[in-house]
């Protein structure tokens, strides 16, 4: 600004030659005349683009400044916390950078309100079997009697608008492609492609454009399912807008005002029956008829259900010297032969399998335990402890496990502890379950109870005279087919007689 001025001042006021202002300024001649000719005062300069660190960041950055505008104001997160969340993801630069970027998006987001009102779209049509369009939405749902807050599930064809809803405790992977098999399930098929925003559960990283780093895992699901998925841009939930409607007025035709439900089961088959009612209740609003008329045409086109995706999320863990290992805070049980050794951990949404060297070692029911207040839980299943009684018997007096056995077995083993060896008889009796079963067992030490003669002598002969099925008044038992005689030995006494024929002749016979 100041070599500009002193041009002009040196032209318009001394009126000194063009030559003359360029030996005193050390500019070019065509230089001083381009100034003087555009006869502004301030030039205009073209600001080179140079790349900022916030340029990996700017589409989940917009993201947030998007969804926090539509939160209430005492729920908006600040600036600073945004800068903290983005440092922890790996951005260097400063708080400022931030804070121009905001107020940048804030601009924008302004005149385009004020040029277009509330947004400018294009109506989206699609075919029959063509999409269907997938979201999560969080509320809250009385089960056992306790407000619970619960990960809900909207799925929703695009053609036929037939929607299904499935509520969970968290949105993890287990539950994603549990949610999957329910809704094609129930629309009777699977579409050509799903429509996502850019979830956890699904996209890895987000890249510029519609480049997107998939899940393993979800990509794996996809495969399975033979469907294409395709996610939106950020902060662009009109791309799945029918979804993004049903969320809303689902709250108002379902969740809200629902009855109270004994567990999360019997809540998701009253959504189910619920959506179904729904169908035939509500117009489609663009064909004819209801949307469950529409989804009955649509319903051909889909292609038929395949088997239902081995959706498990696998962990690898240590068994501890304890026979334990731990998940989500709490523990479970696993059998003594594989302790201090490692294992896979198979996580469904409603439960556990343990399995190691290709075979399933045992499985539990999940525990999902949503507050932290809350103790963690060991969950034990005595029949993993045997061979550890076997060795150690002492350990069944006060081993934490033994604590929930059935009632006729606690029964027996407060009788038999009472004296010496009871507790070596009592393991023996116990590990009778390694070979028969279990009610086979159970029942003969009912009896043996009931009898007055609490020994592993009488139950023993209880139990092999219940397999024999000679106890009058014992339940019938199902004898394993590989005992049974296939063909029955006969009586034949014409054996005999030639042995003494052999014997008259001067033949030996063992004596």
């Amino acid at each position: 600004m100041g070599l500009l001025n002193v041009i002009r001042k040196l032209r318009l006021r001394q009126g000194l030659p063009i030559r003359e202002i360029a030996r005193r300024t050390g500019l070019s001649r065509n230089t001083i005349k381009k100034y003087l000719k555009a006869d502004v005062i301030e030039p205009h300069f073209a600001t080179p683009e140079r790349p900022s660190k916030l340029d990996p960041f700017a589409e989940k950055l917009a993201g947030w400044l998007k969804n926090n505008a539509g939160k209430p104001r005492k729920e908006r997160q600040t600036l600073t916390k945004m800068h903290a969340d983005l440092v922890t993801l790996g951005f260097t630069g400063s708080y400022n950078r931030v804070a121009a970027f905001a107020r940048e998006w804030r601009a924008d987001r302004q005149r385009e309100q004020q040029t277009t009102g509330r947004g400018t779209f294009v109506p989206l049509a699609f075919r029959a079997g063509e999409a269907f369009q997938f979201d999560w939405s969080e509320d809250f749902v009385v089960v056992g009697g306790e407000r619970t807050k619960l990960q809900v599930v909207h799925i929703k064809l695009s053609h036929s608008r037939a929607f299904l809803l499935r509520a969970y405790p968290l949105q993890t992977h287990e539950m994603l492609f549990d949610a999957h098999w329910h809704a094609f399930r129930v629309f009777g098929g699977v579409p050509e492609r799903g429509i996502y925003d850019n979830m956890k559960t699904a996209v890895d990283r987000v890249g510029r454009g519609k480049a997107r780093e998939v899940n393993i895992r979800f990509l794996a699901m996809a495969n399975h399912y033979v469907f294409e998925p395709e996610f939106c841009n950020p902060a662009a939930g009109w791309e799945k807008g029918q979804v993004e409607k049903n969320v809303r007025d689902a709250r108002h035709q379902m969740l809200h005002g629902m009855p109270n439900f004994p567990d999360l089961a019997a809540l998701n088959a009253w959504l189910e029956r619920r959506c179904i009612a729904l169908w035939h209740e509500t117009a489609h609003g663009t064909l004819p008829g209801t949307i469950a008329d529409v989804w009955a045409e649509e319903r051909r086109t889909l292609m038929p259900l395949p088997v239902a995706f081995d959706g498990f999320v696998e962990v690898s863990k240590r068994v501890s010297p304890t026979c334990l290992i731990s998940f989500e805070r709490n523990r479970y049980s696993v059998p003594a032969s594989f302790a201090n050794r490692p294992v896979s951990l198979r996580v469904y949404p409603d439960r556990l399998v343990v399995a190691a060297e290709g075979n399933i070692l045992c499985e539990h029911v999940r525990l999902i335990q949503r507050s932290h207040k809350l103790p963690p839980q060991t969950i034990y299943d005595w029949r993993h402890y045997l061979a550890v009684v076997q060795r150690k018997p002492g350990a069944l007096r006060n081993g934490a496990p033994f604590l929930e056995l059935p009632p006729a077995f606690r029964q027996l083993q407060d009788q038999m502890l009472r004296k010496p060896g009871g507790d070596r008889e009592m393991v023996d009796i116990l590990a009778l379950v390694l070979q028969h079963d279990e009610q086979a067992v159970l029942t003969a030490v009912e009896l043996a109870l009931t009898e007055g003669v609490p020994t592993k002598t009488h139950v023993l002969n209880l139990l092999h005279r219940l397999v024999d099925g000679k106890v009058i008044g014992g339940p019938p038992l199902d004898t394993p087919q590989a005992l049974i005689l296939r063909h029955e030995p006969k009586a034949n006494v014409e054996r005999y007689d030639a042995l003494r024929s052999q014997i008259a002749a001067g033949g030996r016979h063992a004596s």
